[in-house]
């Protein structure tokens, strides 16, 4: 292979045309270098080379570069890729996230990120890339392939954005790549609260059954599954009538994955005035426990945990499940999940005159907004019963 650089085209500084022979055929492009500052060490040019198909080509994208270095916005070509900088940010990037959090991410980048991007360096990532990758999720052409959710793929694409805009922060890229991608619309399941009657029938169906308090407390209160098993006696004060929560119990997702606490889910602790059935349900589970303590005796742990597996330690997320689920099958209720327990409160409080603020700091949401959001169609339904209220008033007084 032979190089045969012609003389510099007039005006155009450092850009030169380049003819390269290369088994037997004659190859030409036009090469320009410019210079990005000096090496600290030994005072050298730092010198950068583009190539382009045509003098114009690389001409314009000198000047583009040039004016760039003259306004401080410069930013140098760079090979890192997208698994190379995914694999960085998580381990240095994440460290105050909770480890279920950092789980999730790392197994939606291993799954989904670094197979389909993982070998693009970050300066070539563009939009239309990344919307395809995107739409792929949603839509695969590969046989067999699965399509993942609006909300899964919007997962997907928060963890992508927030890794790309600290790429951005650090100079790595000079622009987030994927902000101007269209997302899915997710659209939020229909929520399925116990009806009245339905309500009757399950506190029937767990009369005396092993985990009855748990039950009840739960959808007396509306607290998460991970919140009512990681509750201590200390949180909660009989004379005054409350219940702090500080924390959930959790487990790591992974396969073989411990149980440990862990802040509550927007990571703030709040207090719930308990209603004063809900006292008496806590004493009842005290009775409850004592008598278990005396049954192993010397086995039993001392977690001070209130509800507890039958020698005092953490009662699993599963057995909780598995016990619900099978009363609600001989409720004929086989679709009815923990968490529709927490629903259950909540469309109770609104009906029962709680004003949305209340019901957001009793169900620890981030904002009013959100549980307006969620419970919406609750308070719709509230509205037009309140209209219906007044059409028979003022037909009454009409008449």
């Amino acid at each position: 292979m032979s190089r045969t650089p012609s003389r510099a085209a007039s005006g155009t500084g450092t850009i030169r045309k380049i003819s390269v022979n290369q088994n037997g055929k004659n190859y030409t492009y036009w090469q320009a270098r410019y210079t990005t500052g000096y090496d600290p060490g030994s005072g050298k040019q730092i010198q950068r080379t583009i190539t382009g198909k045509t003098q114009k080509e690389v001409s314009l994208r000198l000047r583009q570069l040039t004016s760039e270095l003259d306004q401080g916005t410069y930013i140098a070509p760079n090979k890192i890729t997208v698994k190379s900088w995914m694999t960085t940010w998580q381990e240095e990037y994440l460290q105050d996230v909770k480890d279920s959090t950092a789980y999730k991410y790392k197994v939606d980048i291993d799954n989904y990120i670094i197979p389909r991007l993982g070998a693009t360096k970050l300066e070539d990532l563009a939009t239309p890339l990344i919307q395809h990758f995107y739409n792929e999720l949603l839509h695969p052409k590969k046989p067999g392939a699965k399509p993942l959710s609006a909300k899964t793929v919007r997962c997907i694409h928060g963890i992508f954005h927030s890794a790309l805009s600290k790429a951005v922060q650090l100079g790595y890229i000079r622009t987030n790549p994927s902000d101007a991608c269209e997302l899915p619309r997710a659209v939020r399941k229909e929520i399925v609260p116990l009806e009245d009657y339905q309500i009757a029938e399950f506190l029937k169906a767990i009369d005396g059954h092993v985990h009855e308090y748990l039950y009840k407390i739960t959808m007396f209160t509306g607290m998460r599954e991970g919140e009512v098993l990681g509750l201590t006696w200390d949180c909660i004060n009989f004379e005054r009538g409350t219940l702090i929560i500080r924390r959930q119990l959790v487990r790591d997702r992974q396969k073989g994955g411990e149980y440990h606490f862990s802040t509550p889910k927007n990571g703030k602790m709040r207090v719930i005035v308990l209603a004063p059935t809900v006292i008496e349900l806590f004493k009842a589970q005290q009775m409850k426990q004592a008598l278990m303590m005396l049954d192993v005796g010397k086995k039993w742990e001392n977690n001070n945990l209130i509800f507890t597996n039958p020698t005092g330690g953490y009662l699993s997320y599963r057995t909780v499940y598995d016990c619900f689920k099978r009363v609600m099958v001989k409720l004929g209720l086989p679709d009815t999940r923990f968490h529709d327990l927490r629903h259950t409160y909540a469309v109770a409080a609104i009906k029962s005159g709680d004003d949305i603020k209340t019901v957001q700091e009793n169900l620890g949401h981030a904002t009013a907004a959100f549980t307006l959001d969620v419970y919406g169609h609750v308070t719709n339904q509230m509205k037009q019963a309140s209209a219906s209220r007044m059409e028979h008033f003022i037909s009454t007084v009409s008449s």
